[in-house]
């Protein structure tokens, strides 16, 4: 037995569970979202060659400006302290200009890749300090884990690929190649130039290819560590249940349905019995289903201005009885019928509505 119970127990805490709901979201906060780095760094090298293709009139223009200056005005200036701040200045303002659109570009790329792959989310919890990330045993145990050599095998992967891919553009432009030497170099820049872009994007396209693989283990890996064992569903579903504020929400939703049902019922009822201002009662009876007249609606203040209504709405009876509104809402509940002793006057009030509706 005590085996058993051994055994029991360790099944109960296996991580075989798929993550609640509950789980996912508390992960989410803590940043905890499966996302691969391969898909943000290929989609913001692609950006960026894309650029680099369709942008280079721009980039001719600015560096051959940034050329101009340089031979025409700053070489010709006296070395003093006011033309180095002079040079400076201007050199950071063609430099921003040259590289505020790729970086510019880059940014956006980079958070289309991660909002393609996790969508909104902010969460400052990962760049929090802790102690064992500088914790020298459990360095270890990463750098020998099984994920880090799977990192070091999607590494030589992704270096063997790509670079096989790059290989194979120079290869389809050897001819170039090994013509530069008997080119200008104007044209040798040109050459060089637009097989730097076309490399890079054969390489943005193959590790964008890679990358989705990557996503793909990514989000297997991310589902297997947010596993929940049997133990885990229970206790969470324990403390939800256990929540003060979802059970007052929950009980406050009972309440309201349990209202709106027994509003829903007013319009059945033979009368309605009344203290004018404080206490409404609609009663029902069918001779032929019930053995006594059954409390189908209650309310008081309030309630007891809705009940009438309703009833006034549906042409229900009301008919006013202070004692007896007052006394069968203290002893009788919805759906009860009402108390023996109450037989005799609800039975008159009865009669008396029969005999109004008779006349109608």
């Amino acid at each position: 037995m005590k085996l058993l119970s051994l055994n029991l127990q360790y099944f109960a805490g296996e991580k075989t569970e798929k993550a609640t709901p509950k789980k996912r979201q508390e992960s989410r906060k803590k940043g905890q979202v499966a996302k691969s780095q391969d898909v943000s760094t290929a989609v913001i090298l692609l950006a960026v060659f894309l650029f680099l293709m369709f942008g280079a009139s721009y980039i001719g223009a600015v560096v051959m400006d940034l050329f101009r200056h340089s031979f025409q005005e700053y070489m010709l200036m006296d070395l003093t302290e006011s033309s180095f701040n002079l040079i400076t200045i201007d050199l950071l303002k063609q430099f921003a200009i040259l590289l505020a659109p790729i970086m510019g570009i880059a940014f956006i790329a980079a958070f289309i890749g991660s909002y393609v792959q996790v969508g909104a989310l902010f969460s400052a919890e990962p760049l929090q300090p802790k102690l064992e990330k500088i914790d020298p045993i459990k360095g270890a145990k990463r750098i020998f884990s099984m994920r880090a050599i799977v990192e070091l095998l999607k590494s030589v992967l992704k270096i063997s690929f790509v670079g096989a891919v790059a290989f194979a553009v120079l290869w389809m432009r050897i001819d170039e190649v090994l013509g530069l030497s008997f080119k200008s170099v104007k044209d040798s820049l040109m050459v060089i130039s637009s097989m730097t872009v076309q490399v890079g994007i054969a390489a943005s396209l193959a590790l964008l290819f890679l990358s989705l693989f990557d996503y793909i283990y990514q989000k297997y890996d991310f589902e297997k560590n947010i596993r929940m064992s049997k133990q885990d569903i229970k206790d969470e579903y324990k403390n939800i249940e256990g929540d003060p504020l979802i059970k007052s929400k929950i009980k406050q939703r009972q309440r309201e349905m349990a209202m709106r049902r027994m509003m829903q019922e007013v319009p059945e009822a033979d009368v309605v019995v009344t203290n004018p201002t404080h206490f409404a009662i609609a009663l029902k009876y069918d001779g032929e289903k019930m053995d006594a007249p059954v409390v189908i609606a209650k309310g008081v203040d309030f309630m007891a201005q809705k009940i009438k209504l309703i009833a006034k709405e549906n042409n229900v009876e009301m008919v006013e009885n202070r004692p007896l509104a007052r006394a069968l809402y203290d002893s009788a509940e919805v759906g009860q019928a009402v108390p023996e002793e109450f037989f005799k006057a609800v039975a008159e009030i009865l009669a008396y509505v029969y005999r109004i509706k008779n006349k109608l």
